[in-house]
């Protein structure tokens, strides 16, 4: 079958690169609204997935500092990251990871909520963070951790990230048993679900190719 140039320039995807100032839009748009979601769930004693998850129980069981416990579990991913993603992955990832920190210490300072709804919670801050991180992947970036797994093992599995995640999220999870009951654990799993099945549901890499 002959096709002409204009067909042949139809069925082209063409790759536009994400100039500077939209990645920094993006990386503060995207670690906003997933810092926004981690004060929502633990102003509703729920928690997350995630070494987002695991540094927030780390912090509630021994009372480190949440941000610096952050960094330190992310570290071994950050070598995986520099070793398989590169080094501007990497740096964006480190860069999200600080600016989370920093966004989890400040918001508190800023908003407060009257009522809030556990359930609605779980619905909404996963959403909010599935967004976020969703943004930050489709610019070449994570939170480090487990979302650095997840990409690597799409790229070269072809495994949903989402899905991916999913798994990870509920082994947190599961640990969250032992400081929180179970009702609180339930809602924290449902709110793993809407976050992770966002990703699972947006970021497919036959649809959109981030790496």
């Amino acid at each position: 079958m002959n096709y002409t140039a204009t067909q042949l320039a139809a069925a082209t995807p063409v790759t536009l690169a994400h100039r500077p100032h939209e990645d920094v839009q993006a990386l503060f748009t995207g670690t906003l609204f997933v810092a926004f979601g981690v004060l929502m769930f633990g102003n509703a004693g729920l928690l997350t997935g995630g070494t987002t998850g695991l540094a927030l129980l780390i912090h509630y069981t021994l009372g480190w500092n949440f941000g610096a416990v952050l960094f330190l579990v992310n570290v071994p991913f950050y070598v995986l990251a520099w070793r398989r993603m590169g080094r501007g992955f990497t740096l964006k990832t480190v860069l999200a990871v600080a600016l989370l920190s920093g966004l989890v210490t400040l918001l508190p300072k800023v908003v407060s909520f009257g009522v809030l709804s556990p359930l609605f919670t779980a619905v909404m801050g996963g959403l909010l963070m599935g967004v976020g991180i969703l943004m930050l992947f489709r610019h070449r970036a994570s939170l480090g951790g487990f979302n650095v797994l997840a990409l690597f093992l799409q790229d070269r599995f072809g495994w949903r990230a989402g899905r991916v995640q999913m798994v990870m999220d509920a082994a947190v999870l599961l640990a969250a048993f032992a400081v929180v009951d179970w009702q609180h654990v339930a809602l924290s799993v449902l709110g793993a679900v809407m976050l992770n099945q966002t990703l699972a549901t947006n970021h497919r890499k036959e649809r959109y190719v981030a790496l």
